[in-house]
């Protein structure tokens, strides 16, 4: 499977399969889902490496750069709180202490509540000299979300994962219990910031569940991990590129061309927010057509990597 980096809109996610007879396709339409009882929360990276995006002073030397963290930071929890059903996001700070696996408490704040907030850094651990993910995830899963219906937690990086098969292991583990009915619904969304980000790592977490055949009671496919590298990025609204209802439709009626023009399959009865199709091979891209409009998407920049 290969994602695009960078579909056109409407779409938010089209990934690409090789399938027998050329390609399969799943795509979503980007939209902000309606749901009710939602949690959210916001993990931030507090290990050493992301000192300068703080505008932290480091030995005799001035702060190099300002504190870019501290505006990006109270836009993304802002936004969670708008969407959250108590108008509420959980903030933490995670990667801390020399082993990078203490969490800092922020705190839960609206909208309004964090545009006072400062983000500075941790105050009761020093900065991480490791990037441990497992920590937050637990501490989304067990504290911030346990026993809540519906709940995103937004976790942002700036490196190298150092325990991505721990953390595996434990998410593998909360598919189940989501497969089983023991827990309900929870998405999580590793943001890469900067240039030392292994986006392979994130494709790993990504694709985890790819070929689990794990479904909830109600037959939704299982898939805790999105992940999204903040510079392709166009609005914070890709948080939910993938939490979308094959149920919900956008559009009433529409059609799948592939590059030479042929129906390859058509909506009849509505075009839903998640797309699965065919395509034959050969082919380099498709274009989705609605009463009054139409997008062209071009594949070929994953063909190569199939």
């Amino acid at each position: 499977m290969a994602q695009l980096s960078h579909p056109v809109e409407p779409f938010g996610e089209v990934n690409v399969f090789k399938s027998p007879n050329g390609l399969s396709i799943k795509a979503t339409i980007l939209m902000v889902p309606n749901v009710e009882n939602a949690h959210t929360g916001l993990a931030i990276d507090a290990s050493a490496s992301m000192q300068p995006m703080y505008g932290v002073k480091i030995g005799p030397f001035p702060a190099a750069k300002p504190n870019v963290v501290e505006p990006v930071a109270r836009c993304m929890s802002a936004f969670l709180a708008n969407f959250s059903s108590d108008a509420k996001c959980s903030n933490i700070y995670w990667a801390c202490s020399p082993d990078g696996s203490a969490i800092e408490e922020i705190g839960r704040f609206s909208a309004e509540e964090v545009e006072n907030v400062a983000y500075a850094g941790p105050k009761r651990f020093p900065w991480g000299k490791q990037t441990k993910l497992l920590p937050p995830v637990r501490y989304f899963a067990e504290h911030a979300f346990k026993d809540l219906p519906w709940s995103i937690g937004v976790i942002v990086t700036d490196g190298i994962i150092d325990d991505l098969a721990d953390v595996k292991n434990y998410c593998m583990k909360l598919g189940q219990e989501m497969a089983s009915g023991q827990r309900l619904f929870l998405k999580l969304v590793l943001i890469g910031v900067g240039s030392a980000v292994d986006e392979a790592q994130m494709e790993e977490l990504d694709d985890m569940f790819e070929g689990s055949n794990l479904r909830t009671p109600k037959g939704k496919e299982i898939d805790i991990w999105d992940h999204c590298v903040a510079s392709d990025m166009r609005d914070l609204n890709e948080i939910f590129k993938e939490i979308v209802d094959e149920d919900t439709i956008v559009v009433e009626s529409g059609k799948i061309l592939d590059n030479q023009g042929r129906v390859v399959k058509e909506y009849g009865d509505g075009v839903p927010a998640i797309l699965k199709f065919d395509l034959p091979a050969g082919t380099t891209g498709f274009t989705l057509e609605w009463p009054g409009g139409n997008v062209v998407q071009d594949i070929s920049e994953v063909l190569g990597r199939l």
